[in-house]
């Protein structure tokens, strides 16, 4: 890669990508708004950056917000990323976004498959799957569903959990929502893999590994050597305006058999992560 468009560069995955890509232009809102975008915005952007990719970090990613305001997050989830695809294709360069485990319900009994009918419970859920739908119309597009995405530079659910761990003597968590948490330094990696390989269409990728939101606290709290004590609580317990799907877990086969190395556990990086995260608070 030699020019990279990067949009939601100041994200949690956004700063990963901008890590470890070289020749990365980000636009700022005021050059490309995904609320109020249009086709000519994008390819006035693109001729002037001229990029080999579009990787497309931004999003709406209030969960509960998204359910008073879905038009909203239809815009920038949905709409916003059919016009970049479109642009891409007409460029003929590689486009990127990312979808979500938000679009399954969690009914089922295994780890859901791409070929498995989504079915979003929340709007989060349903804008991310109309983007999914209008990006696969390219041939060009490579839509990555991931989950929980972490990391030790932003906020996220790990830093939240040791901020309140600071604030607390105890914390209830759900245990009854399960998925694989998954660190956006991590995730940068193998979709850089898969565009070296390239690789199109849908594909999920996440740490191995999977967790309820209880355990994923707990071995927080552990690593950050915090006695705060986790009482693990089922869904009905905490009153949220967005309905969770309980099983999540995405299937990764897919990605194994595209040549894409497994990213480490969750456990492994979480590790590694923590120390990032404490330097924060000393």
């Amino acid at each position: 890669m030699t020019a990279t468009l990067l949009l939601g560069a100041s994200g949690q995955l956004g700063s990963a990508f901008g890590r470890k890509v070289e020749g990365v232009v980000s636009p700022g809102r005021g050059d490309l708004d995904l609320a109020h975008i249009t086709p000519e915005s994008v390819l006035e952007v693109m001729d002037s950056v001229e990029p080999d990719v579009i990787i497309n970090c931004a999003a709406w990613t209030a969960v509960d917000a998204a359910e008073m305001a879905e038009e909203e997050a239809n815009l920038v989830n949905g709409a916003a990323v059919g016009v970049l695809a479109a642009a891409a294709d007409q460029r003929s360069i590689p486009f990127v976004t990312f979808s979500t485990d938000y679009v399954f319900d969690g009914s089922s009994g295994r780890a859901y498959r791409e070929e498995d009918p989504p079915n979003p419970i929340n709007a989060y859920g349903r804008s991310k799957l109309l983007g999914e739908e209008l990006a696969l119309r390219h041939p060009l597009s490579l839509v990555i569903r991931t989950s929980w995405v972490q990391s030790g530079t932003h906020s996220c659910f790990i830093r939240k959990m040791i901020e309140l761990a600071g604030e607390r003597d105890a914390l209830r968590v759900v245990d009854d929502q399960i998925g694989r948490p998954t660190f956006a330094d991590d995730l940068a990696d193998a979709t850089i893999t898969a565009l070296d390989l390239d690789v199109r269409g849908l594909v999920h990728m996440a740490n191995s590994g999977e967790a309820s939101w209880y355990e994923l606290a707990k071995e927080t709290l552990e690593l950050a050597g915090m006695a705060t004590h986790v009482e693990p609580i089922p869904s009905s317990e905490f009153e949220i305006p967005a309905p969770r799907p309980h099983n999540s877990v995405l299937d990764l086969k897919r990605m194994s058999d595209l040549g894409i190395p497994e990213l480490p556990s969750w456990q492994a990086t979480l590790a590694d992560t923590i120390p990032t995260i404490m330097k924060m608070y000393q």
